[in-house]
């Protein structure tokens, strides 16, 4: 795959900021983030909205971050570092919704600002552990996806948002409309947990035009981390000036790379993994 250019040695590197949750099993969330911006070069900055309490087998609890502290962290990187994108994970309750919604907002990050924004509606963990109070639902759908310049939920999460359950094309172009019209400038519906699929197509779609992604579907359970490590990859690129398509394009190539390279970890799902960039060319090779 062609990947992102790499800054020289000494000079400072394009910047993107993950407004997420940790995962201490360092599988998914701001580490899995953080990981790939690492991999392709960026530099990652971080504001953590909740802690969680969790390994490969699943999330036994979580700890939210005050609202006003996340959206500080935000506006303390912005005004001095600077960042080319950003994006969301786990917010975990409608009061930190609302507060990155707000600063996101105030910064001219999302749909009509100067910086994009990728919003991973995380609901729950891939174990159906919840990571969103169900009450903050709304708050998803009213405050914060409206100002997405992207969306990419998993299909569960598309379920929760829209209520369409996608089992083939017709429902996946359904919902993909559905949740463009919640407001975000780009919706995608993901294929990847559609399992009686033989290959992984994702639908993109900006309320005129659908665009198709296919990959080959990659048979393994060790996929933990792999909806933020596609939403992170599509930061980056956008960060780098590519147009939405574009970067999503770039982030599903990756995320199928990093499927290819996942490893065991513990008694449960093991994680995808962006570490095979060490031993490839520029190229990806």
């Amino acid at each position: 795959m062609r990947l992102l250019p790499l800054t020289p040695d000494g000079r400072t590197p394009v910047r993107a900021l993950t407004i997420a949750g940790t995962d201490s099993g360092g599988g998914a969330g701001i580490q899995a983030d953080s990981r790939t911006m690492a991999m392709l070069g960026v530099h990652a900055c971080v504001a953590v909205a909740a802690v969680t309490v969790q390994n490969s087998v699943g999330v036994s609890g979580f700890h939210e971050i005050p609202p006003e502290v996340v959206a500080d962290q935000v506006r303390v990187v912005v005004s001095d570092i600077g960042i080319g994108a950003a994006k969301t994970g786990m917010l975990a309750s409608t009061a930190i919704i609302e507060a990155v919604a707000d600063v996101c907002l105030e910064l001219g990050i999302g749909r009509d600002g100067h910086i994009p924004l990728v919003v991973d509606p995380v609901a729950a963990s891939m174990h159906g552990d919840p990571l969103l109070h169900a009450e903050a639902l709304d708050a998803l759908r009213h405050t914060l996806i409206p100002c997405a310049t992207l969306i990419t939920p998993n299909l569960d999460e598309v379920r929760l948002l829209t209520g369409i359950d996608v089992v083939d094309d017709r429902t996946a172009r359904k919902a993909a409309e559905a949740l463009h019209g919640l407001g975000p400038r780009w919706a995608i519906v993901k294929g990847g947990h559609l399992r009686s699929s033989t290959s992984s197509t994702d639908l993109l779609y900006d309320g005129e035009t659908f665009v198709e992604l296919s990959a080959p579907r990659i048979d393994t359970g060790n996929d933990h981390g792999g909806g933020d490590t596609l939403a992170a990859a599509t930061a980056c690129a956008l960060a780098h000036g590519y147009t939405v398509p574009e970067a999503v394009e770039f982030g599903k190539e990756w995320t199928t790379r990093c499927l290819a390279a996942s490893y065991d970890l513990g008694a449960g799902h093991g994680p995808v993994s962006p570490l095979w960039r060490l031993h490839s060319d520029d190229r990806g090779k």
